[in-house]
């Protein structure tokens, strides 16, 4: 028998749990029972298996009553010689001349999009000049994914923010890394969040954090120190951190560092596989 490992993306549980609605109706569309089922039995089957959190492992036994002595906790990593600070101030040329808040994201119901367009209406009340950037999904949107992108942009008409907000979609590799750099604020407002990749590549690239607290960021972030996290579907708190960092250049500046070093000491590439190497050769 050849070894083998197992890692998830997400658990199927955990985002039942999180994704509120008719039971029935999510099962149909999302088949949990299936998906739980066949996570245990790779858990189970597997030499060892890894997770992307520790909040991953406690909904794990949690929700699933599932542990053993073969779970390990491993983050994924960020390339640190692509996602890095601009090396001489911001080049503006890159992207247009304006303060902007960034989100990039798959495009789903799960992923806050509402969240932050609430909060970014309150923002706009305290701050005039500042726009805002919805980036991700897929370069050719499926009927869903476009239902889904054709309701952010309803809701964005309906709240009179169409002047101020841009939904660019799919972003290729080449313009990931300005447009994270060029951003005032990073946002991840997902309300179920496994992990939270692009926090941390914005966070290489020194751009100060605005993410949701119930997701697995919270354990790369401590709030006040290397990001803000607060609670997405209050749209007081989730504006007044956006508007905390967009009026604070001291506390952005000191936060953008803290999460940059963050990044370069526990997650880069190369830190990350010395613990895959040490997983691996602990089971092997």
């Amino acid at each position: 028998k050849k070894p083998a490992f197992f890692t998830p993306h997400s658990l199927g549980a955990w985002k039942r749990d999180q994704m509120k609605g008719d039971p029935d109706e999510m099962e149909r569309k999302f088949n949990f029972k299936h998906r739980i089922e066949e996570e245990l039995r790779l858990f189970r089957s597997m030499n060892a298996s890894s997770l992307t959190t520790e909040l991953q492992k406690e909904k794990l036994e949690e929700l699933c009553g599932f542990t053993a002595p073969n779970l390990a906790v491993i983050p994924p990593g960020v390339n640190v010689h692509q996602f890095l600070p601009p090396q001489n101030g911001r080049d503006l040329n890159v992207t247009p001349p304006k303060k902007y808040i960034f989100c990039l994201s798959r495009i789903d119901t799960n992923k806050g999009h509402d969240f932050l367009l609430n909060s970014f209406e309150a923002l706009c009340e305290k701050i005039d000049d500042i726009e805002l950037i919805i980036g991700g999904g897929s370069p050719d949107p499926q009927p869903r994914e476009q239902e889904i992108l054709d309701g952010i942009a309803t809701m964005v008409d309906d709240k009179g923010l169409h002047e101020k907000v841009d939904i660019i979609g799919y972003v290729p590799d080449e313009n990931l890394v300005p447009l994270y750099q060029n951003a005032e604020v990073f946002v991840l407002p997902s309300l179920f969040e496994p992990f939270g990749m692009t926090s941390l590549e914005a966070m290489a690239c020194g751009t100060p954090v605005v993410a949701s607290k119930h997701g697995g960021i919270k354990t790369v972030i401590t709030s006040g120190e290397n990001g803000l996290l607060v609670d997405p579907a209050d749209p007081a708190e989730f504006a007044g951190a956006l508007e905390n960092l967009l009026s604070n250049s001291e506390l952005a500046h000191a936060i953008s560092a803290a999460a940059t070093e963050t990044i370069e000491r526990e997650y880069s590439w190369e830190a990350i596989a010395q613990r895959h190497l040490d997983f691996f050769g602990k089971y092997l």
